[in-house]
């Protein structure tokens, strides 16, 4: 088992630790994890019912506290004075990375306000997970949660909609089918995977073609990640003598696929022929 349970030779300094947690998976917790966790003086977590669970399984016995949206505040001077006292804490999500979409960031700035340690325990996220397995573009954008009101989520929608990249959203299973007609209207051409329970048993990846998805007739559970493919460049008309301009002073600085790829990503154009155009004033004798 390479899961030790000694750690009394593993020195931590003091400060705030955020620590990556398992996202269903008990076993993916890391050993580093493990050992910073026994170690601190205190651990923050939002629900101490869920995390009493992954503590009780690796015989960790630091005090909790419950930190969640609605108590940051109040709770967060509490412990940047258990911190100056040369306590360690620790911050926890109920599963994952801390921070994204989760409590905490009142907390981490104030931290970086008074010059205290922050010390990061990378592990899993539920980002990266379904992004690994999305067969999509891994360039991608995370926006979180989905606005709950129709109104801003069509605002939200349509903002994206008109990015290229891959796109990660968290959605509360039991509104799935609201967002999937939104999506379905937003992202169509585009492909769709819908990730549910992972790392967990009953672990499901729904993947389709956004236009041909269906919605669900039964009820789901918990939050699901859905990851949007990336979109198609839509070709503009090729502005030569504006492209033109700023090659030529890219091309002084960059190489020239570096200023391809700056000027693709500025003017969302067609790659090939910004490709052609930067290679004949590269060819020029002056450049």
């Amino acid at each position: 088992m390479f899961l030790n349970n000694k750690s009394d030779n593993i020195k931590i300094k003091t400060g705030l630790y955020v620590v990556s947690t398992p996202i269903g998976n008990l076993l993916d917790i890391s050993q580093r994890a493990i050992e910073t966790l026994r170690k601190s003086d205190f651990i923050l977590c939002e629900d101490t019912r869920v995390s009493k669970i992954l503590l009780t399984k690796f015989d960790i016995k630091s005090n909790l506290i419950s930190y969640h949206k609605f108590n940051e505040k109040k709770q967060m001077y509490k412990v940047i004075e258990q911190i100056k006292k040369g306590k360690i804490l620790s911050l926890i999500s109920d599963a994952g990375t801390p921070l994204l979409s989760d409590p905490g960031k009142l907390l981490l700035n104030e931290c970086i306000n008074k010059k205290i340690d922050i010390i990061p325990v990378p592990g899993v996220s539920s980002i990266t997970t379904a992004m690994s397995v999305s067969g999509f573009d891994d360039k991608f954008l995370f926006y979180g949660f989905l606005p709950k009101t129709e109104n801003e989520l069509n605002k939200v929608l349509s903002s994206l909609s008109s990015q290229i990249y891959s796109q990660i959203f968290f959605v509360p299973a039991i509104k799935i089918n609201f967002y999937l007609k939104k999506l379905k209207i937003y992202f169509a051409g585009r492909k769709i995977m819908i990730a549910r329970e992972i790392t967990k048993m009953h672990e499901t990846f729904f993947r389709e073609d956004i236009n041909n998805v269906k919605m669900f007739k039964n009820q789901l559970k918990g939050e699901l990640t859905v990851v949007v493919s990336e979109g198609k460049v839509k070709d503009k008309k090729l502005d030569k003598k504006k492209i033109y301009s700023e090659a030529r002073k890219y091309l002084k600085k960059y190489t020239l696929k570096d200023t391809v790829d700056i000027i693709f990503e500025k003017e969302n154009i067609n790659k090939k022929e910004i490709y052609k155009l930067c290679l004949s004033i590269k060819n020029e004798k002056n450049i």
